[in-house]
């Protein structure tokens, strides 16, 4: 497993909410030593010039080869972190989407591309998995702002 650390500048990111009854679709986070210390929503760093919003589209094509509709809803967090002793300094741009092809709802489980070229696995799960695993939701602040005002709209379930 490759070591990763923050960018020693402030680096961008879009990631989208997309929901299935109760559930978020979501990655693992992993510290160092293999273990997972959280999830977080897909998607990922804007590029200089590009739009969050086609960012966004554009991380969906290349990671799972899906399109995703973007809702209106969305809302930004400033995510000021500390990843093994460095630190890190993120925009985040997060917005409600659904799949354009309902077949991905019907996955317990999607792999992905990672950045680095390697497979990454996300999966439906619930702020109460989540809470049961002990495992936080990132970035931080993220529950917050889903669990109040900014709570999802439209949600699909598996069998639509």
């Amino acid at each position: 497993m490759p070591i990763w650390r923050p960018a020693n500048t402030i680096t961008v990111k879009a990631l989208a909410l997309i929901w299935q009854d109760d559930a978020l679709l979501l990655s693992d986070v992993f510290d160092d030593t293999g273990r997972a210390t959280g999830m977080r929503p897909l998607g990922g760093t804007v590029e200089f010039g590009e739009p969050w919003r086609d960012a966004l589209q554009r991380e969906f094509l290349e990671e799972l080869g899906a399109h995703i509709t973007l809702l209106d809803s969305h809302f930004v967090i400033e995510n000021l972190y500390e990843h093994h002793g460095v630190p890190g300094h993120e925009i985040v741009f997060v917005c409600h989407a659904h799949f354009t092809d309902n077949r991905f709802y019907r996955q317990d489980s999607l792999v992905f591309e990672e950045s680095d070229e390697t497979d990454g696995l996300a999966k439906w799960a619930s702020l109460a998995e989540l809470d049961a695993k002990r495992l936080e939701l990132y970035p931080t602040g993220l529950r917050e702002r889903i669990s109040g005002s900014d709570s999802p709209t439209g949600r699909k379930s598996r069998l639509s």
